[in-house]
């Protein structure tokens, strides 16, 4: 029995349905889960869940295969609770910030969880999600988590929980570095003279083609080296920009961090 049979036949339960939540809910279904055995738990539907034929707000199976969490932060105390009879699940978290041994709390210290931390390019099925289990959670439950996750993007695992710090600081906060980055772009080549919405195109593209050639698994300095002849103009812009980008990036990347761990507490 494949792992997507046994959902089928015990059902999985999503605690959340906005924006992440019906990304992955959208490539389940494409991926072949039956919408009969996606028991959806969401205070306000949108209209395109009410269309794919899940159980919304019903009765919870009482041995789901998976349960995944994916409401906010701040409203997980009065979300929780719905969950509390399930028993024989795999809990899975999407929520940024809470911790493991917040849900060993509410669920008990035998649950297996799986925490994830997903990004938003998951919205368009391009995301990259790092998981990590609790102790209960074994190769297979984590296989169970990769499976379903990766409806979305790219999934990555971790050693340790401690390092979802560094995961949000890099990947989790990264689309926003990458977003500014494309206006900074765009601003540069207005001073330089282009019409604003030509500068923004020009950025947008550049960003996105850098990014998928990046993505073919050749060596980033290497791609850099490739397009960068001596003496050439790639050359002046890259004395400028490296001089100064390694190091602007660390402090980023690391500010994001330490505001996770302070997060967290």
């Amino acid at each position: 029995m494949t792992r997507m049979d046994d959902v089928n036949r015990r059902g999985l339960v999503l605690l959340g349905c906005g924006k992440m939540g019906s990304a992955m809910l959208a490539g389940w279904l494409a991926g072949g889960l039956d919408p009969a055995a996606v028991h959806v738990v969401d205070p306000a539907p949108s209209d395109w869940l009410r269309g794919t034929g899940v159980v919304l707000d019903g009765p919870l199976p009482d041995t789901p295969a998976l349960t995944l969490i994916a409401v906010k932060p701040q409203t997980m105390g009065d979300a929780l609770p719905a969950l509390q009879g399930l028993r024989n699940t795999l809990f899975v978290s999407v929520a940024a910030g809470t911790t493991i041994a917040a849900f060993e709390a509410a669920f008990g210290p035998d649950a297996r969880i799986v925490r994830a931390m997903p990004n938003t390019p998951a919205a368009v099925g391009a995301g990259i999600t790092a998981i990590v289990g609790n102790a209960n959670a074994g190769d297979a439950d984590l296989d169970l988590a990769q499976t379903f996750l990766s409806a979305v993007g790219d999934v990555v695992r971790l050693d340790d929980e401690t390092q979802m710090d560094a995961v949000t600081g890099l990947s989790g906060s990264g689309p926003a570095y990458v977003f500014h980055l494309i206006e900074a772009m765009a601003a540069a080549g207005i001073a330089q003279g282009l019409a604003p919405d030509l500068a923004l195109r020009l950025a947008r593209a550049t960003v996105a083609g850098a990014g998928k050639l990046a993505l073919d698994g050749a060596d980033p300095a290497q791609l850099r080296r490739d397009v960068t002849s001596p003496n050439g103009t790639t050359q002046a812009g890259l004395a400028v920009l490296m001089d100064e980008l390694p190091d602007l990036m660390e402090r980023t990347v690391a500010a994001a961090a330490d505001r996770s761990r302070a997060l967290r507490g």
